[in-house]
């Protein structure tokens, strides 16, 4: 019986080391932290830019950039020059665009005392005369220049024989009565320019006596240079009654490009003698707080490259910064650049502007 039960309590052993093993358990599979989804820019990086309402460029050139570059340029028309630096400033605390570009010389210091801007040494700036350089931190970069000058109707000075004026005091004298057109300071750009350069030359003291002597000889004042120039001046229509205006020194080349027929000759010119013009440099920034700050950058550069230069010379009429720009033939044929135009120090503009648009106003219109 003994044997009988040893027999089958080997039998069992045995059985069950013949038995198909039994898995261990494996531990629970440790979860993998979740990560945070990739930001993943789907389209083009947006870049809004802040311009006046004279801005244009050819559609080519912006293509050009938004291609090389991922981008979609937004262009904000924010008004004239003056109201796009009144509405960059009332919104700098949560800013409308990444670049602004458009402010002059006029308003330069309004625009930095502001803080609007981030400073940007492009490297193009090497092509660029340190005389258009006005701001020392590169926060204002320039990009343009005109000068606002008395353009004068051709034919009227040979057919009355008369000798053009070559300073201002040569606007009071009797053979020049009732025959400029001027337009109001303040609401005008090109006609604060001219009183800008009536400060330069009598100084914050007399400009005001010079004024009213003007007005004495008959002077005519507009609202705008449209009205001015369309309206008033006998150059431009040949039904004015003024044959001299405030306006530009490339309006001359302007007349011939956008002649209905072509012409040899432009039927304007511009009075260029020393201290009779006003220099306007237009300058562009990077805003303070933008988010595109790289792309910013190369925008500047873009503005500040050969093709751009260029290009604004045709769509807004005003001479490129950069050394290496060419000028269009209408440009070296008919436009005239003055030697030495009247000087006023930003900083001395930004302080007296309003003081002096204000007495100016008082003085002359009421």
């Amino acid at each position: 019986m003994i044997k009988k039960m040893l027999f089958m309590l080997v039998l069992a052993v045995v059985l069950a080391g013949c038995a198909a093993p039994t898995a261990a358990p494996t531990a629970a599979p440790t979860a993998e932290p979740i990560k945070a989804p990739t930001a993943v820019q789907t389209g083009p990086a947006e870049l809004r830019v802040m311009v006046h309402d004279s801005f244009a460029v050819s559609e080519n050139l912006v293509a050009d950039f938004e291609k090389q570059n991922n981008a979609k340029v937004i262009f904000i028309k924010s008004g004239d020059a003056g109201m796009m630096l009144n509405k960059a400033i009332l919104t700098k605390d949560a800013p409308l665009a990444d670049v602004i570009y458009g402010f002059d010389n006029a308003l330069l210091s309004r625009a930095l005392s502001a803080g609007l801007l981030e400073p940007y040494a492009s490297p193009l700036l090497a092509d660029i005369s340190e005389a258009f350089k006005m701001d020392a931190a590169q926060s204002a970069l320039p990009v343009d220049f005109g000068d606002v000058c008395i353009n004068y109707d051709k034919a009227y000075f040979a057919e009355k024989n008369l000798a053009l004026p070559q300073t201002l005091d040569d606007l009071l004298k009797p053979e020049y009565k009732g025959l400029l057109v001027v337009e109001n300071p303040a609401g005008s750009s090109p006609g604060l320019a001219f009183m800008l350069v009536t400060i330069a030359n009598y100084g914050p003291e007399g400009y005001l006596d010079y004024w009213r002597a003007l007005k004495a000889n008959g002077v005519v004042i507009a609202a705008d240079w449209e009205t001015a120039y369309y309206t008033h001046f006998s150059g431009s229509s040949g039904k004015g009654a003024q044959p001299m205006v405030v306006s530009y020194g490339s309006s001359p080349a302007a007349e011939v490009i956008f002649a209905s027929a072509p012409l040899k000759e432009a039927p304007t010119a511009s009075i260029v003698t020393p201290k009779t013009c006003f220099r306007q440099v237009e300058f562009a920034g990077i805003l303070k707080g933008t988010a595109q700050r790289a792309l910013a950058e190369k925008f500047i550069d873009w503005m500040l490259s050969t093709p751009f230069q260029e290009d604004l010379t045709m769509q807004m009429f005003v001479y490129p910064v950069s050394s290496r720009a060419q000028l269009p033939d209408a440009f070296k044929q008919h436009a005239q650049i003055p030697a030495e135009p009247a000087a006023l120090a930003p900083a001395d503009i930004s302080a007296g502007r309003d003081a002096w648009v204000e007495a100016w106003v008082e003085a002359i219109l009421r």
